[in-house]
């Protein structure tokens, strides 16, 4: 609420600006019709709502700017404006983005939500990366882990020997060990031939991108890991926000508050949908036999846990964030 208050107020100041140069903004994103791309058009329609033709937002989505790892070194090098994508694609550029990702973190949907927009543990996210030379536009929840296969995925043994596509982050690739498989990081864009060919036998990723892309057409089979929530960042370049006029850096944060309140209903609902699309089109979802599954999400805990109080300026960032979950959780 506060943010839609003052952009009334930044509004009329932007119409009292003197005009400047137009900014070109270039919002990139591996993935489309999915959360992450309609956090991108409502953070442009929020944002032209503001500032009007001062930048020019433009929307690129499904890997239109290359394939994550490019995406990823752009936003950081300055040769893109911005980047949204889940932040174990992003740990890469600082092992930070890791404290989202552990297993067992969130019990739902709601609670993520609940501790990212925290308003005082949502400030310290948008900054908590400057020193790699990034700021936090948007977070949002995206979608549950789960893993998609050739062949159906019914026990925790049936995924020993798996090649599987794997997130660029340790949270994804030791627990896909863990397990036995051989866990193989990709993006996206190369997922779809590797699976054709056999490269690959399975993919971690949200029912959403599975929809969106038409993997039903690859493969059939569904398993629900329930071991993690993704939670994807919007970042932008800071230089590039640096060199942005004070009534424009309000505009472009203040859009973002607004696009990632606006889209957490929606996203909740399109990962329902995207479960019946997978249904409707012959795909099958399998789950775990609770033993197994309460053993296994057990050992990736440990293992997440490990990893994020493996480095110093990790482990207080997750700490940080404990903190908040566990206030709001004694509040309930």
């Amino acid at each position: 609420m506060r943010f839609r208050i003052a952009a009334t107020a930044l509004a009329i100041a932007m119409a009292a600006a003197p005009a400047q140069a137009q900014t070109v903004m270039k919002m990139a994103s591996a993935t489309i019709n999915d959360v992450q791309h309609e956090f991108q058009k409502v953070f442009k329609r929020e944002l032209e709502a503001t500032v009007g033709d001062a930048i020019t937002v433009e929307i690129y989505p499904a890997s239109q700017l290359g394939p994550i790892p490019q995406m990823a070194e752009g936003v950081a090098f300055g040769t893109i404006e911005s980047f949204i994508s889940p932040t174990s694609f992003l740990t890469p550029l600082d092992p930070k983005f890791q404290v989202f990702d552990v297993p067992g973190l969130f019990a739902s949907p709601d609670e993520l939500s609940a501790v990212i927009h925290d308003p005082d543990y949502r400030d310290h996210i948008e900054t908590m990366f400057l020193d790699r030379g990034l700021r936090v536009i948007g977070a949002i929840y995206n979608s549950p882990v789960l893993i998609l296969t050739r062949k159906p995925v019914e026990t925790v043994a049936d995924m020993k020997g798996l090649k599987v596509r794997t997130f660029a982050s340790p949270l994804q690739v030791l627990p896909m060990e863990a397990v036995g498989a051989i866990a193989t990081p990709l993006p996206l864009s190369e997922v779809v031939p590797q699976l054709q060919s056999g490269g690959i036998d399975g993919m971690l990723a949200g029912m959403p991108i599975l929809t969106a892309f038409k993997f039903y057409d690859i493969a059939k089979n569904v398993t629900d890991l329930d071991f993690s929530f993704i939670v994807s960042m919007n970042v932008v370049n800071e230089q590039w926000f640096q060199s942005q006029a004070p009534e424009i850096q309000e505009a472009i944060r203040q859009a973002g508050r607004a696009a990632e309140a606006e889209v957490f209903p929606w996203g909740v609902e399109n990962v329902a949908r995207a479960n019946g699309v997978w249904t409707d089109n012959g795909g099958m979802i399998h789950q775990l036999p609770a033993d197994e599954l309460k053993a296994m999400l057990a050992e990736f805990e440990s293992i997440g846990a490990e990893v994020v109080t493996a480095e110093p300026a990790t482990a207080e960032e997750y700490e940080r964030l404990q903190g908040v979950l566990k206030a709001k959780r004694e509040a309930n």
